[in-house]
């Protein structure tokens, strides 16, 4: 991993590209988007009202300084959002912890304009307390939430940039009681995009690496010494900047590794770790402008994926299965809206199945993809009726519902709530392999503003119902 590469780290340009096989139940499908004040650029999840639904905390980015809390349903839907000031700049990053112990969830908020992070500690009941800012010697870009001196109390990091010309981790020793000291600085070797956290050496105390960004791109280990400071590791140069996911990508090994989604250069590099802070190249997987990286299991094989956002132009989900030996399997992408960035996992309809949310950074939305097993929809977006007059019934729409499995699938019902009706089906009791039926739904509007509504599917493919989003506007 030095200097002299052909096409990748180091002299290491090799491709590894698994054999394709089935997706299993990770068929991912937009059915829900909720409208947000401003661009969404990072999500946090968690069950912030103790329901056991999970709800998100959305950043909203350029024109606001909002944080948006969204409480979810437990059908993949959410509420209306409930914002929150922060600061005074637009914020940056959310990160979700229970900072007090007491089982209710906060959260850390970066603002990269200004130099502090701020901490809004949650009443268990989905709302917040006021934003109360801690100082920080940079301007955080990216904060995070770990026990960094090992006292069981949560402390806070910030990568900062713009402090003596270099990037910081600054760590914030928790209290124990939501508050926070005074920031423990650790210069970096240059300004950094992205980081993440992590015992990557095995010795019990938490590790940072940095991917950096300005000059010669690079990814730092910084290894914690258990007091907040840190002492630099190995650095391998990189193509790009890069976001970072953690994980342990090969089956039995107690090694944390790393997936790095570079989009300038189309690529996800993964990283193995070898379990004393240093890593090896592994696979390097094709993929378009991935921004954003996470990992889940979302076929249930008992080994980590990877799911990442293709961006510009491109809008779509892109899954990578893990084959549990540190490869994975070449990307199967699901479509979405506008440009979406930085996904977030989570079972979002309590069905067992890990989900997706990405926030939609040109749509001014939030977006939920939910894992629909082997139920594929067409189109793949909610159902919007627009402007109807009210007491009037709108033209149908028609959704199409697909049996992507090797088995039949069986429906026990189909409901529809809101001001909306079913006016036809074909979808009976049984779907066959590789067949589709259709469901056709009228918007009859009863008062004026804006109505929501649902189609509920009961089917054999999952636990709980298929839902797709119906909306529109009563004039």
């Amino acid at each position: 991993m030095g200097q002299a590469r052909k096409s990748r780290f180091g002299a290491l340009g090799t491709v590894f590209l698994a054999a394709s096989c089935g997706l299993g139940f990770a068929q991912l499908e937009t059915r829900a988007s909720m409208p947000v004040t401003a661009e969404a650029w990072a999500l946090g999840v968690g069950d912030f009202n103790g329901d056991g639904a999970l709800d998100v905390a959305a950043i909203t980015v350029y024109s606001t300084n909002h944080l948006a809390i969204m409480i979810g349903n437990g059908d993949g839907t959410f509420g209306k959002p409930t914002y929150y000031t922060v600061g005074s700049e637009p914020p940056n990053s959310v990160a979700v912890a229970d900072l007090r112990n007491n089982g209710k969830l906060d959260l850390v908020i970066g603002e990269s304009l200004t130099d502090s992070v701020y901490v809004l500690l949650g009443n268990g009941d989905g709302t917040f307390q006021q934003a109360v800012p801690y100082a920080t010697l940079g301007r955080p870009f990216l904060a995070g939430v770990g026990d960094f001196n090992n006292d069981g109390k949560p402390d806070i990091w910030a990568l900062t940039n713009e402090y003596r010309s270099c990037g910081c981790i600054e760590v914030l020793l928790g209290n124990g009681d939501g508050t926070f000291g005074a920031p423990i600085l650790t210069l970096l070797a240059t300004s950094a995009f992205a980081a993440a956290s992590g015992d990557f050496n095995g010795d019990g105390k938490l590790d940072i690496v940095a991917s950096e960004t300005f000059g010669d791109s690079q990814l730092e280990v910084m290894l914690g010494n258990g007091d907040g400071t840190f002492r630099r590791g190995e650095t391998y140069h990189i193509d790009d900047y890069a976001t970072i996911a953690v994980g342990q990508f090969v089956t039995g090994s107690k090694n944390l590794d790393l997936a790095l989604a570079e989009p300038e250069v189309g690529e996800i590099a993964i990283l193995l770790g070898n379990g004393e802070g240093s890593f090896r190249q592994g696979q390097v997987i094709p993929g378009s402008f991935p921004a954003g990286i996470s990992t889940a299991d979302f076929n249930g094989d008992g080994k980590p994926d990877l799911v990442t956002v293709a961006g510009l132009d491109l809008n779509q989900v892109v899954t990578y299965l893990g084959n549990g030996d540190g490869t994975f399997q070449p990307g199967v992408s699901f479509p979405l809206g506008n440009e979406c960035v930085f996904p977030a996992t989570g079972d979002f309809n309590g069905d067992h199945k890990i989900d997706v949310v990405v926030p939609n950074n040109i749509g001014d939305s939030v977006i939920t993809l939910l894992n629909t097993g082997v139920v594929a929809f067409s189109p793949t977006t909610p159902m919007a009726f627009g402007k109807q007059a009210v007491g009037a019934t709108s033209a149908p729409q028609t959704v199409t519902l697909t049996n992507t499995g090797s088995a039949t699938l069986k429906i026990s019902g189909i409901t529809v709530t809101g001001q909306f009706k079913m006016s036809s089906t074909t979808c009976h009791s049984q779907v066959a392999p590789a067949a589709s039926c259709s469901i056709s739904v009228t918007f009859s509007p009863q008062s004026q503003g804006a109505k929501s509504g649902l189609i509920s599917i009961t089917d054999n493919a999952s636990s709980k119902p298929q839902v797709i989003e119906l909306s529109g506007t009563g004039g």
